[in-house]
């Protein structure tokens, strides 16, 4: 560290010694600090911020000299092929019809050769020169090949990640350069990318159940690719047993059932998944199983009705004439994510079938929408005004999926 020194003392200090630097404060603005680094046989000065590390971009390093080396890596490798990774995005891997073609055929013949094998697969390009196998591109492709996947479209969940040892991108496949922070990774599949190349990977996200944690609280998309389902497994369990025996008690999904038996219901889920055991005999009380059906869509991250569509809704159910807000209802529900709109359709047919057991339950359609109106569609910002304001609209619009499931979907 030089102190208050300017440019030019910096430059002298630094001149011919390449990669050399130094931190100065600065002359014009004192109290602020500046890393004058020499590089291409001149002295670049970079604005330096400290937060618990340093940093003069997006990057953070402990040290100064992590700072620096990462630095110098990245500005060699955009001075000498600057050319090259403007074009390291237009003919990826990840779209070449030779290798996409040649890897489904490969893992195609592996999984019909035996489901339970592990078998390390090699690819070939169209010239026949070997292609590195990436992992994550195999996992895609075989799920692809699997005839029960619902192929629902996932956006890829990228964080910034720094990667130990040579790393290559999945996307374009060219080394990954940097000392940390030198890409990103899916969170939910494991695909790992340049940040410049995560804008152009479509939304084919494949997530893998080793990385899924828990069932509740994790996005309704994500869970059924990684379940291979066609709604959260979780739905379907508890409808399932509540159909079984419980259509007919009273004030179903209105009377709670006990908090810590319904969370116990939770972790179960979350531990086994869809070996989770919810029988009578674990839990004699279906309003616990109810309550954990509730606590499920109120746990999503994204609501089943997504807070894209909510205001769209909430418009729709303000229309006065009901044909044509029974329309726009329909038209709004085609909006919905794929996945989103499995889960409302079928969560409506079994609320339609509690309805038909009225005269025990008492639960009509009205009832029913004041309990999962809240449950199923929140605001996309956090009002307690705003909620209070749309809450009978939100039990209106459930209300008219119930009545109207034949109809809408």
């Amino acid at each position: 560290f030089h102190g208050i020194i300017s440019r030019e003392q910096a430059d002298e200090i630094l001149a011919g010694v390449e990669g050399a630097y130094i931190l100065r404060e600065s002359q014009r603005q004192p109290g602020c600090y500046t890393l004058a680094l020499r590089f291409g046989n001149q002295t670049l000065n970079y604005r330096l911020f400290y937060d618990g590390k340093h940093f003069v971009g997006e990057k953070r390093f402990e040290s100064i000299h992590d700072l620096v080396t990462d630095g110098l890596i990245t500005l060699y490798i955009e001075t000498k092929a600057s050319e090259y990774i403007s074009k390291m995005t237009t003919n990826p891997i990840y779209e070449h019809i030779g290798y996409a073609t040649l890897l489904r055929e490969k893992v195609s013949r592996r999984l019909s050769r035996t489901k339970n094998e592990s078998r390390k697969a090699s690819v070939t390009s169209e010239e026949n020169t070997p292609v590195e196998k990436i992992t994550s591109l195999v996992r895609r492709a075989a799920l692809t090949q699997n005839d029960n996947h619902f192929n629902y479209e996932k956006a890829h969940n990228f964080k910034v990640h720094t990667f130990r040892g040579p790393h290559w991108c999945e996307y374009c496949a060219n080394f990954m350069w940097g000392l940390i922070a030198q890409g990103v990774r899916c969170s939910d599949c494991g695909l790992n990318v340049h940040k410049q190349c995560s804008k152009y990977v479509p939304n084919d996200c494949q997530p893998d159940l080793k990385r899924i944690k828990r069932v509740y609280c994790c996005d309704l998309t994500t869970l059924v690719k990684a379940h291979n389902t066609q709604r959260p497994m979780v739905v379907d369990s508890c409808i399932r047993e509540i159909e079984a025996r419980g259509l007919k008690s009273e004030g179903l999904y209105r009377v709670s059932g006990f908090t810590e038996h319904i969370e116990d219901v939770k972790m179960a889920f979350d531990r086994d998944g869809d070996k989770a055991d919810i029988s009578a005999s674990i839990y004699p009380d279906i309003n616990i199983i109810a309550g954990a059906l509730k606590l499920y869509f109120r746990d999503l991250p994204i609501p089943v009705i997504t807070y894209d569509t909510y205001s769209k809704f909430i418009e729709a159910a303000k229309i006065s004439n009901p044909d044509e807000r029974l329309e726009a209802i329909h038209e709004v529900l085609m909006l919905l994510p794929a996945a989103h709109y499995e889960t409302l359709r079928y969560l409506m047919i079994h609320l339609k079938k509690v309805t038909l057991h009225e005269k025990e339950n008492f639960m009509n359609a009205e009832n029913l929408g004041i309990v999962f109106g809240p449950t199923l569609m929140r605001p996309p910002e956090d009002s307690t005004l705003a909620t209070l304001n749309d809450m009978r609209y939100q039990k209106l619009i459930v209300q008219i999926l119930i009545e109207n499931e034949d109809v809408l979907f």
